[in-house]
């Protein structure tokens, strides 16, 4: 069995709006509008969710044309960072390298790291227990805590090195039989889901 992670594109952000709450942007909902069609969104037979506003809307978007089914799991959200609230852009990529440099200790109270990588991967690891078959299944969340899982699966130290590119919409697959990594990160556009295992 394959897994897709998927993380939601871009947004409307508004500071006076807590950051669950965001939803997309009509950039980002005219992204997965554009690949709704593809084989391997047709071929979904499960996708597990975020249950942020901005992940729902992209998992919505993606079950439309297999008609699967969404489960909405609070663990899989963004890494905690309610403490800080809404930083401007520059202020928050400062915060997220350091984030992904010092994993065990909280910036400002935010989420640790390595919690917030522990929390993804029982998450996902919950999922994969409840799936049976042998067709794809999702997992729709965000770029943070899905650059951790990319961590724990391709066994490598949490760094902000292999995070995602900039905007979101972005996807990298994995076996299910050994947790191996099947490609890095790769916009939702050029992805084709063709794997020679």
């Amino acid at each position: 069995m394959r897994f897709y992670y998927i993380t939601h594109p871009q947004i409307v952000m508004d500071p006076a709006i807590p950051v669950p709450q965001w939803g997309l942007s009509q950039t980002g909902r005219a992204r997965l509008e554009a690949i709704c069609d593809r084989p391997w969104v047709l071929s979904l037979t499960r996708i597990f969710s975020s249950d942020e506003k901005k992940a729902l809307e992209t998992a919505e978007i993606l079950a439309r044309g297999s008609g699967c089914p969404i489960e909405i799991d609070a663990m899989m959200g963004e890494n905690d960072r309610a403490s800080t609230g809404f930083l401007p852009p520059p202020e928050f990529e400062k915060a997220a390298d350091r984030f992904f440099a010092e994993p065990e200790l909280s910036f400002n109270g935010w989420e640790r790291a390595v919690d917030a990588q522990a929390r993804i991967v029982q998450a996902v690891e919950t999922a994969i227990d409840h799936s049976s078959g042998n067709e794809p299944v999702a997992f729709v969340g965000h770029g943070g805590v899905g650059t951790l899982l990319k961590h724990h699966l391709g066994r490598t130290p949490i760094s902000r090195i292999r995070d995602q590119p900039p905007g979101g919409g972005n996807i990298f697959a994995f076996r299910l039989s050994d947790r191996a990594l099947l490609c890095d990160w790769e916009p939702l556009e050029t992805f084709s889901g063709d794997f020679h295992e």
